[in-house]
Formats: structure tokens, C-alpha cells, sequence
């Protein structure tokens, strides 16, 4: 993931789109930073055991506001959170800061643009990403 994004398409086309109830009240937002609240959808069954799971029990989802960054179980300081919000696909279930959240706690974070930088003579220029569609 990058270092900031965008959500502006209307919460009652996610909503559709996860099977959501009621639809979540948010604003759209074309700056999201790490720390901040971001949307989220998550299952609302948390089993303690995988084995405990029933099909039926992940269609169940909630929206959530989380704060974006991963404080670890072990962490001391919870400001980490502020650097830790990208993991590498190829190694996020080894890495013993994302291995056990990797693992239990995961979500959906909708995003509908990203932005990446490119230093330009001393200075960073930001360059939007998003589907020609929206």
C-alpha cells in the first residue's frame, strides 16, 4: 500500500458492494495519512479457533473506523503504528511484526486512488493512481 489514498465513491456503493447494514456515515476523503481513521470492513464473527468457523459466519461484515498503522502485540510505544503501515505480500506471514495480524485480524480497507511521489529537483511532485472509471 502506498502512503495515502483516497475514498470518495458514496458509502452506499461499498455498502452494496460488501453486503453492509446499515450504511456507514463517512465523507469523502482525498487526503487519507497514516494515523488517521480510515473505513474499514471487517467480519463481525471472530472465532478463537479457525476450525470453529462456519460458512455462514463469514458472510457476516461491519464497518469500522480504525486508525491506520499496526501497533504489534509487543510494541511498547504505540506511536510505531505511525511507521508501520506497509507490509511486503511476500513476507508479511513471517515478519514477526505483521505475522500474528496476518494471521487473525485482518479487513478490507476501501480505496478508490493512491498517490506516489517523484523527487523533481529538490522537491516531491504527487501523482494520483486511480481506475479511468473511477
Amino acid at each position: 500500500m502506498c502512503g495515502r489514498f483516497t475514498l470518495t465513491t458514496p458509502a452506499a456503493e461499498w455498502a452494496a458492494l460488501f453486503e453492509l447494514d446499515p450504511v456507514p456515515d463517512f465523507e469523502p476523503r482525498y487526503n487519507i495519512a497514516p494515523t488517521q481513521q480510515v473505513a474499514a470492513v471487517r467480519s463481525r464473527f471472530r472465532a478463537q479457533h479457525e476450525e470453529a468457523r462456519s460458512e455462514a459466519d463469514g458472510a457476516s461484515r461491519e464497518f469500522a473506523k480504525l486508525r491506520w498503522g499496526l501497533v504489534p502485540h509487543w510494541a511498547k510505544d504505540p506511536t510505531i503504528g505511525s511507521r508501520m503501515i506497509n507490509a511486503r505480500s511476500e513476507t508479511v506471514a513471517e515478519k514477526p511484526a505483521f505475522r500474528e495480524a496476518y494471521r487473525r485480524r485482518r479487513c478490507v480497507i476501501p480505496a478508490d486512488g493512491f498517490y506516489e511521489w517523484r523527487k523533481l529537483e529538490g522537491r516531491k511532485q504527487p501523482y494520483y493512481f486511480h481506475r479511468r472509471d473511477d
